[in-house]
C-alpha cells in the first residue's frame, strides 16, 4: 500500500475535511483594540458598579407584572441592534468593527452593553467566526467571503437585561454551512415551541436534539441556555441536548434558549484568553438564541425582530 506523503497527504486531508465539514477558514484570535467607553449617565449593572446589591436568586424567578414589563423593553432593544447588524456585516469588516457598531447603537438608546467587563470579558458583544462556539472576542480580523459568524448581543436597559443572538451569513456560504445555519435556527423555533407551563424543562433540550440528529449535526453540550431578568446569568439551566434534569417551567419565568450546532463532535477546547471557545476538531459551529417568557398559554418570544 503506498502511503501518501508531504503535498498528497495534505490535499487528502483537506479533501476529507471539505466532505465531511464543508469550505471555510478555520480561525484563531488576533489582535484586538482596547475596550471601548461608556458614559457615566448610563445606568451600570451591579457587577460593574462594585456592588452586589441584587442577590441572584437560587430558583427560577416568577417574575411580576412591572419585571416583565422591564424585560419587554431590554429585550426589544436587544432585538433591534442584533437586526440592525443584518445590513452592517458583510466580506472586509472585522468583528471589532461590530463591536464598536453594535456599542454605539447600545449606547445611543441609554443601554449598557452587559458583555463589556463581565467577569473581564473585554468588549461589548461576543462574536463567533466559524469553529468557534461561543464567546469570540471581537479582533481586527476581517471577515472573508463564506464566513459564518455568531453575534451575541445583551443589553441592560432601565434595569433589565435583554439577551440575543443570531448567526449571520457573510458573502456566499458553501450549502454545508447554510444547511447548518438553518438546522440551528429551526432547533431555537423547535425549542421556544416546546414552552408552556408544566412543561419540563427538559422537553427543550430533547426536541432540539432529534431535530438536529435528523440532519447528522451535533448539539455542543457545554453551551447552556440561563435564567434572566435583573441579573445577567441565574436559574433555570436550559439544556440544549438529552438530560435527565428536573423542573418545569411556569408562568412568568425568563430565560434564553441558545443552542449551538456544530458538524463535528461535540467537543470543545478553552483556549488561553479563558473565554474563547472553540470545536476540538475545528468544525464550524453556528447558535441562535432568543430570551423567553413563560405565559398561560405557552410563552412569548421577547426578543423575536
Amino acid at each position: 500500500m503506498r502511503v501518501p506523503r508531504g503535498k498528497a497527504l495534505k490535499e487528502r486531508t483537506y479533501k476529507r475535511m471539505v466532505k465531511q465539514f464543508g469550505v471555510y477558514e478555520k480561525v484563531l484570535p488576533v489582535e484586538t483594540t482596547p475596550s471601548r467607553i461608556v458614559p457615566l449617565h448610563i445606568e451600570r449593572p451591579s457587577y460593574i458598579i462594585g456592588k452586589e446589591t441584587l442577590q441572584v436568586p437560587t430558583e427560577p424567578e416568577i417574575k411580576d407584572a412591572n419585571q416583565i414589563s422591564g424585560m419587554r423593553r431590554s429585550c426589544k432593544l436587544a432585538a433591534s441592534i442584533l437586526k440592525e447588524l443584518h445590513k452592517f456585516i458583510q466580506p472586509g469588516i472585522s468583528t471589532d468593527e461590530i463591536d464598536k457598531f453594535a456599542h454605539n447603537l447600545c449606547i445611543e438608546a441609554g443601554a449598557y452593553p452587559s458583555p463589556l467587563q463581565y467577569l473581564g470579558f473585554p468588549k461589548s458583544v461576543c462574536t463567533s467566526v466559524n469553529n468557534v462556539i461561543v464567546h469570540g472576542i471581537p479582533d481586527l480580523r476581517l471577515l472573508k467571503n463564506g464566513d459564518i459568524v455568531n453575534v451575541d448581543v445583551t443589553v441592560f436597559f432601565k434595569g433589565f437585561h435583554g439577551d440575543c443572538s443570531k448567526t449571520f451569513l457573510v458573502g456566499d456560504v458553501d450549502d454545508k454551512g447554510l444547511e447548518l445555519v438553518s438546522v440551528t435556527e429551526e432547533c431555537l423555533d423547535i425549542g421556544t415551541k416546546t414552552c408552556g407551563p408544566g412543561v419540563p424543562f427538559a422537553e427543550i433540550g430533547s426536541a432540539i436534539f432529534k431535530h438536529a440528529k435528523r440532519y447528522g449535526l451535533t448539539v455542543i453540550p457545554s453551551v447552556l441556555g440561563h435564567g434572566i431578568g435583573e441579573y445577567f446569568h441565574g436559574p433555570p439551566e436550559v439544556y440544549h441536548t438529552l438530560t435527565d434534569s428536573d423542573g418545569k417551567m411556569q408562568a412568568g419565568m425568563t430565560f434564553t434558549i441558545e443552542p449551538a450546532l456544530t458538524h463535528g463532535s461535540e467537543y470543545s477546547v478553552m483556549l488561553e484568553d479563558d473565554w474563547t471557545l472553540v470545536t476540538e476538531d475545528g468544525a464550524r459551529c453556528a447558535q441562535a438564541e432568543h430570551t423567553v417568557l413563560v405565559t398561560e398559554n405557552g410563552c412569548d418570544i421577547l426578543t423575536r425582530f
